[in-house]
């Protein structure tokens, strides 16, 4: 018998996106256009196809400009909620806002400015009996701007490195920003304290988990993925 799909996630589209510099003045970064609508309608529409049907959008700047967007969510075929994230204190902490909305079931967690093929959604919401899925891309190039995801033979995530630096243990494997979680990941996000950077990082919460239980698993990403991280990535995805 086939395990159940996951149909809910969680957005965290809360940040203001400061590198965007005078583009994010009056709107959150996930709501610039990409080839004509905003990153978070392209991740909603991607779920949407997937059979998720709950979204929770964690909101901080401008508010107002996601809300008057996607409203209830009936226009884009779902139900959204929201939940505001009043202090700007880290992933962690933030995944910790949707413990409500989550329930007792898993849910698909995206940022808000990640664009991934859409097909990867359907692959993402087959958890199985994993306990969490890392999505990663095969991209040793950007492991000095992001996470470097250590995995064995299997494709089972054994370490987790925030930025390694020269001479640390790296992995080609990078951490491409969606994942797909059960609610176990929220006693480890409970139990989070401040990194280096003086912020709760979500990816302290999941190498725990991933070491713990030995049964978070990554998932390589296929087709076009893009972290919206600047006004050049911007450009660029719209002159494509």
């Amino acid at each position: 018998m086939s395990l159940p799909l996951v149909t809910q996630a969680v957005l965290l589209a809360a940040g203001k996106g400061t590198r965007m510099k005078e583009l994010t003045n009056e709107i959150p970064k996930p709501m610039l256009a990409v080839r004509g609508k905003p990153i978070l309608g392209h991740i909603v529409e991607g779920l949407r196809a997937a059979g998720v049907r709950r979204v929770l959008i964690v909101v901080g700047w401008r508010a107002e400009v996601v809300r008057e967007h996607f409203g209830d969510g009936a226009g884009y075929g779902l139900s959204v909620e929201y939940i505001t994230q009043e202090v700007q204190d880290g992933t962690g902490r933030v995944v910790e806002l949707a413990k409500g909305f989550a329930g007792d079931a898993p849910f698909v967690l995206s940022y808000g400015d990640i664009l991934i093929d859409p097909a990867n959604y359907g692959r993402l919401v087959e958890l199985g009996d994993a306990e969490a899925f890392i999505s990663v891309k095969h991209n040793p190039g950007e492991i000095a701007k992001g996470g470097a995801i250590f995995v064995d033979a299997d494709f089972t995530v054994t370490d987790v490195r925030e930025k390694p630096g020269p001479g640390e243990p790296t992995s080609p494997w990078y951490n491409a920003g969606v994942y797909t979680f059960r609610p176990s990941i929220f006693a480890y996000t409970a139990k989070l304290e401040k990194s280096p950077r003086g912020e709760y990082e979500l990816t302290d919460a999941f190498r725990a988990l991933a070491q713990e239980t030995g049964k978070v698993r990554a998932l390589e990403l296929s087709g076009e993925w893009a972290d919206v991280r600047d006004p050049e990535v911007l450009a660029d995805l719209n002159a494509r």
